[in-house]
Parts: C-alpha cells; sequence; structure tokens
C-alpha cells in the first residue's frame, strides 16, 4: 500500500470521531490535508475549525468549513494533527511543517487530541527527526549557543519563516529519553517562542495506518 494510500485510511479512522455541529481544531501537514479532504466529501456539517497554519486555513475553506479564532471558539471538543514522530507513550516530534506553535496552542485548547500517523512515523525513543524550535528573531544565536551546551547541533532552518514571522532552528543530536524534561528545559530558555516536543501534553489517541489496518494507542 503507498503511503499516500495510509494517510487516507488513517484520515478515514479519524473522521469517525468527527461529529456535526463541532468546532475541530485541525493541524497540519499531508496527513492532515488527506483527512480536510475526506472531511469535505464526508457530508459532515461542522459549526467551524480552529486551523494552525495559513495552509490549512485555505484548505479547509476551499472545503467549505469556516475557519473561526480561537479567542472565538473557546475550548474546543477534538483537536486532529499528524506528528513527525511518535513514541510508545504517545508522545510526539512536530514542526516539520514549521507550525508548531500554533499546533501547540490548538492542543493545549482541547480536551482530545488524535494523532493521525503512518507507521514510518512510530520510534522507540523521539529523536531521529530534528527538532524543531520556533525562536524570536534576536534571540536566534544565543538560543543556537545554549542547544549546542545541552549536546544539540542546531541548525537555521533555510528561506523560511513561521506564520507568526520568526526562524526555526531544528536541532539534531539531543538526548531524548526523558522528553518532558527537555521540553521544560527548552521552553524557559529566553527568546525560545516553543519547541516541537509534545510530551508534557502528548496525544490523548494515536491513530497508525500499517499495512494490516489502523492500529490504535
Amino acid at each position: 500500500m503507498s503511503q499516500q494510500r495510509l494517510k487516507i485510511e488513517v484520515a478515514r479512522a479519524a473522521l469517525k470521531q468527527v461529529e456535526d455541529g463541532m468546532t475541530l481544531g485541525v493541524g497540519s501537514g499531508s496527513t492532515v490535508n488527506a483527512f480536510i479532504d475526506e472531511l469535505a466529501a464526508s457530508g459532515i456539517r461542522l459549526d467551524g475549525a480552529v486551523s494552525s497554519s495559513e495552509e490549512t486555513t485555505q484548505r479547509l475553506q476551499a472545503a467549505g468549513v469556516n475557519v473561526v479564532d480561537l479567542n472565538q471558539a473557546g475550548s474546543l471538543e477534538l483537536y486532529i494533527d499528524g506528528a513527525d514522530e511518535v513514541d510508545e507513550h504517545k508522545r510526539l516530534i512536530k514542526g516539520g511543517g514549521g507550525a508548531l506553535t500554533r499546533e501547540k496552542i490548538i492542543a493545549a485548547a482541547s480536551r482530545r487530541f488524535i494523532c493521525i500517523v503512518d507507521a514510518s512515523k512510530c520510534v522507540d525513543v523521539l529523536g531521529e527527526f530534528p527538532l524543531p524550535i520556533e525562536v524570536i528573531p534576536m534571540a536566534r544565536a544565543m538560543i543556537a549557543r545554549k542547544l549546542v551546551g545541552m549536546g544539540g547541533r542546531p541548525e537555521l532552518r533555510a528561506d523560511f519563516i513561521t506564520d507568526n514571522g520568526n526562524p526555526i532552528l531544528d536541532v539534531r543530536h539531543l538526548d531524548l529519553v526523558d522528553p518532558v524534561r527537555v521540553e521544560n528545559e527548552i521552553n524557559q530558555i529566553p527568546g525560545v517562542v516553543t519547541c516541537g516536543l509534545f510530551a508534557a501534553r502528548g496525544a490523548d489517541t494515536v491513530l497508525v495506518a500499517t499495512e494490516s489496518g489502523i492500529e490504535q494507542k
């Protein structure tokens, strides 16, 4: 089965949790794009959706979904998003597409977070995928030095600015055996907007598309 087919299958599995009248949190990335396409074809009528990125907003609006501001929506029943890595404890690395800050905000505002991935994203220990960190521009070099002191190898993401107007450092070689501790430590560095570890608030449910069907964690 192709990877795109796996994304469609897990998107359909997540869609079973979506009900008419919901205001839904929607993440970003290729698996979420498949989810939006399936949502558009389903006939489900949402009250609205809170979007994690400008790209997702455009796709939702093209599908006829009313995109609303989180400040007006309040708390959300459900958030659907993908991940770059998922461990067995449902902790994640996110931010490969650069939307990690808005994704983390929507996750925090949601009662349930369902993460949808294919089996290639499942790992024993987080960290093979470089950890994205959104930073305030003036603090970039200082933050990079502190990350080196933590054992990391930060690299500025070339020709990229987030929807919030900030650069991203992608960091390799961090020890993420205790991702909650590392998430908290990085987020305490002045000038860090947030890092792409979703460990303190991981997913509530992970749906994994495999060759033999959908697995739930």
